[in-house]
């Protein structure tokens, strides 16, 4: 089964700017959310710019691969990189 079936990706913002215009110090929330139980299974805190770029390769890996290959690409993506 693919993953955008039973995983969704939601991107909190801690600003009103957009991420362009968004100053040092006010991370991005990106969670990967189970939509069956509403479960956080990931989660990673980014600077404005980087999230948008890491929710679009999600997104992109959401649609390409099976839940099982998408957990253990993402898993092994510690919080502090992407």
């Amino acid at each position: 089964m693919r993953a955008n079936r039973r995983l969704e990706v939601l991107h909190g913002r801690s600003r009103r700017l957009p991420a362009w215009l968004a100053g040092p110090g006010s991370p991005d929330r990106v969670e990967i959310v189970e939509i069956e139980t509403a479960e956080t299974v990931l989660f990673w805190d980014r600077e404005p710019r980087e999230a948008n770029r890491m929710v679009r390769a999600l997104r992109a890996d959401l649609v390409a691969l099976e839940v099982e290959d998408f957990l253990a690409k993402w898993s092994a993506v510690a919080p502090e990189e992407a």
